[in-house]
């Protein structure tokens, strides 16, 4: 495990390599990385994963508004944005909530938990969680695209993964192998920076709506962590993907709230 969790301040450490790093990790875009850097580096980049978030926003954004341009009704194109965030991400934050559920509904043992969320079949737990998770997420952005806001698909995607960062930094791994323990821990530093680059890029998308939908964002995933907590006693990537989640439908419902 790259264990990198350090309660210091002053031990910031950026490199290039970070933000390629980091969509490495969050997606399936062809970026060109020094996988053997990136993989030393894999704890320390995630101060960019609010950055990859923004990113996959815009993405998101600009298709769904540019099929609502040509007359499609928004409905239609919140489900193609939602479907290509899915391809973008291979899938990695749904099967993440839809584990979580799985694991923590119907394991009778932290083993037997541990064993449910790794395997690759959706029970109906599962099924159930990701039904719901789609749904609300289709919601909001239907929402969003009727009244064309691009910067509100950046924001969210943005916010949706800061929670990421914060439970590498305050939670304990639950096991010592998998996606989540290969990454390793989080500093205090790389924390900190990712929740600045997350209220910076907010702010420049949505302004001041930008710091109750980061805090509710981030306050919206304690019941997850603290199931986790309870129920296998740290997290794992199952377990970020799921705050991703939960976290994202938060930040789409703040917004929505003020439409």
């Amino acid at each position: 495990m790259n264990d990198m969790r350090s309660n210091g301040l002053g031990n910031i450490d950026l490199h290039p390599v970070d933000i390629p790093a980091a969509f490495t990790l969050l997606t399936r875009l062809p970026i060109p990385v020094n996988h053997q850097l990136a993989g030393e580096r894999a704890a320390r980049a995630a101060w960019a994963y609010p950055l990859v978030g923004a990113v996959l926003g815009l993405i998101a954004g600009l298709i769904a508004l540019g099929i609502a341009a040509l007359g499609v009704s928004s409905g239609i194109a919140a489900a193609v944005a939602l479907g290509a965030l899915m391809m973008l991400t291979g899938g990695l934050h749904e099967d993440g909530i839809a584990d979580c559920a799985d694991g923590f509904g119907g394991g009778a043992t932290l083993t037997r938990r541990l064993e449910i969320m790794k395997d690759s079949r959706v029970g109906a737990f599962g099924a159930a969680a990701l039904i719901v998770a789609v749904l609300a997420r289709w919601s909001g952005y239907d929402s969003i695209i009727s009244v064309n806001w691009l910067t509100g698909f950046i924001a969210v995607g943005t916010a949706s993964r800061l929670p990421m960062v914060l439970v590498m930094y305050a939670m304990p791994l639950a096991r010592p192998s998998g996606l989540a323990a290969q990454v390793g821990l989080v500093s205090a530093p790389t924390a900190i920076i990712a929740a600045l680059l997350t209220i910076f890029l907010c702010l420049i998308s949505v302004g001041l709506l930008a710091l109750p939908m980061i805090a509710i964002a981030v306050l919206s995933c304690l019941p997850l962590c603290w199931l986790a907590w309870r129920r296998i006693e740290g997290y794992t990537g199952d377990v970020l993907g799921g705050c991703q989640q939960v976290a994202e439908i938060a930040a789409l419902a703040t917004l929505t709230a003020f439409l």
